[in-house]
């Protein structure tokens, strides 16, 4: 077996989307070089709005990245919370300086695109960092001194370690885990981005705003710079297959909000170009760590979009796995440590998007009644307190 590339002494990384590259610069923030294999023919990062908790920030600023991302990013008022049939406010969360305060940094939105693009060119600015496209993972097989990984074209690539940051659908989560397809939710998201001149007047509002109804919600906030509008509609059409990406009629996304009020309903008429997602995840696993191998993002963790934090998670790993790297200097125990440091609040995290989906989101009736009292009474000390496990963890 020949093996082709001279970095056989750095750490291999399959997948260079925000999770693969997060884990490259926190690696060289430890002093570890790395090669991150894209399978694709470039690097680039598909999608729309994401949003940004405390605790990307506090990513951004191990990574290296902190003032430039702080400088791109677009500052909202308030996390806003609709009732969409009524068309009354269910709460708010003020995103204010004493939120800044309490929690040590801010909450933001981006454009997806342009948080990747922050991330690779700080990746192509290292030179402990190498990058390589049309580098498809397929397999791994360990050695005495670390692994080798084939990829789709038959190449073997040789390194200390690899970690897998190849999705959910991964070829080295199928090694490691052998779980099978990923869970579909049932539920179906619908995006677009709108110029916000297209975005009605009375709904152009500085907060990212949930509108939730009975199995079916809408999300929008302001992204580049408020220049434009990202539009999420979502609803549970127990849609039996995966689905990423597909072009949609807007009479097929108008057809779950049907009985939704009609100002909530605007947002669903001014969207154009929708695309289609079948949400999935997976249930949580303990180990995600064969030997010189590990798991990174949503290859370890896939999880629901309620709670807003695949990338956060993923970029939290990729700070974990680098810090873990620069204390451990047997490779598997730093490998085993990260597992340890990131297995369960990663499963909360993807457990408890699935109890928002359905009690936060989705209910209707009672259930819809208590979730409007409850978050009507709390004020903004309880909403930190309760989130301070999400937004204040730094690792």
């Amino acid at each position: 077996m020949a093996i082709t590339n001279s970095q056989a002494s750095s750490i291999l990384i399959a997948g260079g989307g925000i999770g693969g590259l997060s884990a490259a610069l926190a690696l060289a923030q430890n002093g570890q070089s790395s090669l991150v294999m894209e399978q694709a023919s470039r690097f680039g990062e598909i999608g729309a709005g994401i949003q940004l908790g405390p605790n990307a920030f506090h990513c951004f600023d191990a990574l290296g990245v902190g003032d430039r991302m702080r400088a791109m990013a677009v500052y909202i008022d308030q996390l806003l919370l609709m009732d969409a049939l009524r068309d009354e406010r269910i709460a708010a969360i003020a995103l204010d300086a004493p939120f800044r305060a309490h929690f040590g940094n801010p909450y933001a939105v981006i454009h997806r695109g342009d948080l990747h693009k922050v991330l690779l060119d700080a990746c192509e600015a290292n030179p402990l960092i190498e990058l390589k496209v049309n580098a498809k993972a397929e397999r791994y097989e360990q050695t005495g001194a670390g692994v080798v990984v084939f990829l789709a074209n038959g190449e073997p690539v040789a390194g200390r370690a690899l970690i897998g940051a190849d999705g959910l659908w991964s070829n080295i989560r199928r090694q490691i885990v052998g779980d099978g397809a990923p869970r579909v939710s049932g539920h179906t998201t619908y995006r677009s981005v709108i110029p916000t001149e297209n975005m009605p007047e009375d709904l152009r509002w500085n907060a990212a705003t949930l509108w939730a109804g009975p199995k079916c919600h809408i999300v929008h906030y302001p992204l580049k710079g408020g220049k434009a509008f990202n539009l999420v509609a979502t609803y549970h059409n127990d849609a039996p297959e995966p689905v990423a990406g597909k072009p949609v009629s807007h009479e097929e996304v108008r057809a779950g909000f049907t009985h939704v009020c009609a100002r909530a309903r605007q947002v669903i008429d001014h969207g154009r170009d929708w695309k289609l997602w079948v949400l999935c995840d997976r249930d949580p696993v303990e180990n995600w760590v064969d030997g010189h191998v590990a798991l990174l993002g949503d290859a370890a963790h896939p999880m629901l979009q309620y709670f807003a934090q695949g990338a956060c998670m993923a970029m939290e790993d990729g700070v974990a796995l680098g810090a873990m790297l620069g204390q451990y200097a047997d490779l598997t125990k730093a490998l085993a440590a990260y597992n340890r440091l990131r297995a369960v609040r990663t499963a909360r995290v993807q457990l408890g998007s699935r109890l928002i989906g359905e009690y936060i989101y989705h209910p209707e009736g009672a259930k819809a009644e208590v979730r409007n009292a409850a978050m009507r009474a709390k004020t903004s000390e309880q909403w930190y307190e309760q989130l301070e496990w999400l937004y204040g963890y730094r690792g």
